[in-house]
């Protein structure tokens, strides 16, 4: 048995630093280079776990005690049709690289999320959502065709025609079952580099679902910020953002505001602060005392300002956590972690608001807390529904770890009662057990069964896989 070289072992965290394990990393460059490092797992022993730009809050792309492949350096666009929209890409290739690159031809990604770091690659194995999940559904959803390497070296191609079985369960099936080699996306032509935004602040949670019902159908996205510390009549207020594409020739100069250099993040705040340092001064705010009066005085300025409309660059719009680069620092030294459950429209309301209270009760306040409308999709391992979702940020401390993961156990018993589901790039803390009740039995022996015919040496593993479904 070959013995894998100490100079390979690194210890590999999570987004959000809570999680983390040793693994031996490997960095390809090639699609070869990628075959030779199947071969040396199966020499090794070891099993064999994929990371794209290590984004995902839990342990999805960890691989304790194994081999890990850290898949950025296979970042080229492969191919690219500026008439049709139609862009074929490496799985390195990072969502920042991607609407530079069709941007000024009038494209933009179909589906952003909040930070641009995240790799194509990792975005379908774990089949993300932006802003406008409830109108186009996830990534997947745009995703035309992918090669699939096999952990047997063999290469498959997977569309909605031919081994369609692969490709409904490979996206979303957080490298289970090969690794991406290329995919061919198609992108959404925009006609101006701006969007027309809305914002409007609401009293409370109930105000916040009725904007959401009125609004979802005559706009592009829709999110919701939620102050998690309001309480009583108040509970779950906050305010919402909605935006819209601009038609032709609505932008007088779209030629100008597709350029590059109109859609860039600058580097300071206000022109002054580096936003590289911003989370220092973030750091004294992450108690529940600076909580209540961060949301307090968000809150107030937004509501004394009554509604507001104006346009912002996508870039400005979609990628709100890259305005504070590092902002995770502000959480050490232990980290943070994020709960993000899936509720059908039906039962969503009542159980966020009992989850906002229960978080309350247990004097365990989240930080940042993001509501979203989403749709159903026809992946095997989907966390959609017809109805909403509440992402909840939660700072970890020594005193309250233990409590934390308590609490998280509550809140999965009122999503699982109110037929909710969740995501497995934010997940850290879920068990077994709540996996099978919101997939079902069925769904998971179904991907189990997928999962034996492309890896039927059981190569591919992470902490994830272990955790959930290794039974």
């Amino acid at each position: 048995m070959t013995r894998l070289s100490d100079g390979h072992l690194e210890k590999v965290t999570s987004w959000g630093e809570a999680v983390s394990g040793m693994s031996y990393v490997y960095r390809p460059s090639t699609v070869d280079a990628l075959q030779d490092i199947l071969m040396l797992a199966r020499r090794s022993g070891r099993t064999v776990g994929f990371r794209g730009g290590g984004n995902s809050y839990g342990d999805a792309a960890i691989n304790s005690e194994n081999m890990l492949v850290d898949l950025r350096r296979l970042k080229r666009i492969l191919e690219w049709n500026p008439a049709t929209g139609r862009i074929r890409v490496e799985p390195g290739v990072t969502l920042a690289e991607l609407w530079q690159y069709v941007i000024e031809d009038g494209w933009w990604p179909p589906v952003a999320t909040g930070t641009s770091m995240t790799t194509i690659g990792g975005s379908a194995a774990m089949n993300v959502h932006g802003k406008n999940a409830y109108r186009v559904g996830p990534l997947g959803e745009h995703i035309l065709e992918f090669d699939l390497m096999l952990p047997s070296g063999e290469v498959i191609t997977c569309n909605r025609e031919e081994n369609q079985d692969v490709f409904h369960a490979a996206i979303g099936g957080f490298g289970m079952l090969g690794i991406f080699i290329s995919l061919t996306l198609q992108m959404k032509r925009i006609y101006s580099g701006l969007l027309d935004v809305a914002t409007e602040p609401k009293a409370s949670l109930g105000e916040m679902f009725t904007f959401f019902h009125e609004y979802a159908a005559d706009s592009d996205y829709i999110v919701g910020w939620i102050d998690s510390m309001a309480r009583g009549n108040a509970l779950g207020r906050g305010d919402v953002h909605r935006a819209n594409y601009l038609p032709p020739g609505a932008d007088p100069q779209p030629a100008q505001t597709l350029r590059l250099e109109n859609q860039h993040i600058g580097p300071n705040l206000f022109g002054v602060v580096p936003r590289s340092i911003i989370w220092l001064f973030m750091r004294p705010f992450l108690r529940k005392s600076g909580v209540q009066l961060t949301n307090w005085g968000k809150y107030l300025t937004d509501n004394l300002g009554g509604a507001k409309r104006y346009r912002q660059p996508h870039v400005q719009f979609h990628f709100l956590l890259d305005y504070v680069p590092d902002f995770k620092k502000a959480y050490q030294p232990i980290g943070l972690i994020q709960y993000q459950p899936f509720i059908p429209k039906e039962t969503a309301h009542d159980a966020f608001a009992e989850i906002l209270s229960l978080c309350q009760r247990r004097d365990l306040p989240n930080f940042l807390t993001v509501l979203k409308r989403h749709r159903p999709d026809d992946f095997l391992m989907s966390y959609a529904v017809d109805g909403f979702s509440m992402a909840m940020d939660f700072r970890i401390t020594r005193e309250n770890r233990q409590r934390l993961i308590w609490l998280t156990r509550e809140m999965d018993e009122i999503v699982l009662a109110a037929g909710g589901r969740f995501y497995f790039a934010k997940d850290s803390t879920l068990r077994a057990e709540a996996a099978e009740a919101f997939l079902s039995p069925e769904r998971i022996a179904q991907f189990r069964a997928l999962k034996a015919r492309c890896d039927p040496d059981g190569l591919l593993a992470t902490d994830l896989w272990r955790r959930l479904f290794e039974r």
